[in-house]
């Protein structure tokens, strides 16, 4: 009899209990979905799950790991104005010489530059996200790296249309070629800027040492300005001038050239004399 009564109370506790699908918890996160189950069975080819740590959560305004500032411009009235959101560097930081476009907030205008002559006490170097509104529409936005684009940036019309996407790798659009001298990418040997399928941008060829070997620039697939070669001791070996625009007129000449103590052996301009 005891024992019909104990089956019978254990039945009864047993089928009054709620199932999992009835289990609520007020919106905490042990909530259990059918659709969200999570396969704990053990793989030997994958890493062990259960004494993963924690994720570190981004610091406020660091970027990259770097501390970062938060600096806004407005400019124009009423519907016209235009409100850029950015953030820039903290701590004075070296500008990567062989990137052509440097970005940076300058004190002193209080606006965004692009280029120029850069120095930390004239300005800092834009680093971390970037949105530029007009209206209550973002027209302009992506990451900066150092001064320089990083990612991917994206360019909207005032109708919020997408116009334009681009990407970059700190500095170098992300169809650039380079070449390394090693397989373990340290030693670089060449940096060809390729944008929209045309060399644009800045050109390098290093020696094995990491200086450069030839210097110059890429506009619309053709070369402009002055392209100079080096000796491996750092010195210039020869000046090249080409038009400063693309299809400029007139050829490419020899305009000065040296020795590898520094002396000058030809001058163009002397030599026409």
């Amino acid at each position: 009899m005891k024992l019909s009564l104990f089956l019978g109370a254990l039945c009864w506790l047993f089928f009054s209990l709620p199932s999992y699908s009835q289990i609520e918890d007020d919106g905490d996160v042990f909530s259990i979905d059918a659709s969200t189950r999570v396969d704990l069975s053990i793989d030997e080819e994958q890493p062990e799950i259960f004494n993963k740590k924690k994720e570190k959560k981004r610091k406020r305004k660091h970027f990259y790991g770097i501390k970062t500032k938060k600096g806004f411009t407005r400019k124009g009235l009423g519907k016209n104005i235009t409100l850029e959101l950015f953030f820039f560097l903290k701590e004075p930081q070296e500008v990567e010489h062989f990137v052509r476009d440097i970005y940076w907030f300058d004190y002193k205008r209080r606006e965004i530059r692009k280029g120029g002559k850069f120095s930390p006490e004239a300005g800092a170097l834009l680093h971390g996200p970037y949105k530029r509104i007009q209206n209550g529409t973002v027209l302009d936005s992506g990451m900066y790296f150092l001064g320089t684009k990083h990612g991917t940036w994206m360019y909207h019309d005032k109708n919020d249309v997408l116009i334009d996407k681009e990407k970059y790798f700190k500095g170098w659009p992300r169809e650039s070629k380079v070449k390394y001298y090693d397989q373990d990418r340290t030693n670089m040997k060449e940096i060809v800027p390729i944008e929209f399928g045309e060399r644009e941008g800045y050109y390098y060829y290093f020696f094995e040492n990491g200086r450069p070997a030839v210097t110059g620039e890429f506009k619309w697939d053709q070369k402009v300005g002055d392209w100079i070669e080096y000796y491996p001791n750092g010195r210039t070996k020869k000046i090249v001038r080409y038009p400063n625009e693309p299809y400029g007129e007139g050829p490419p000449y020899t305009l000065r050239e040296y020795d590898q103590r520094g002396k000058e052996v030809y001058d163009f301009f002397k030599a026409r004399r």
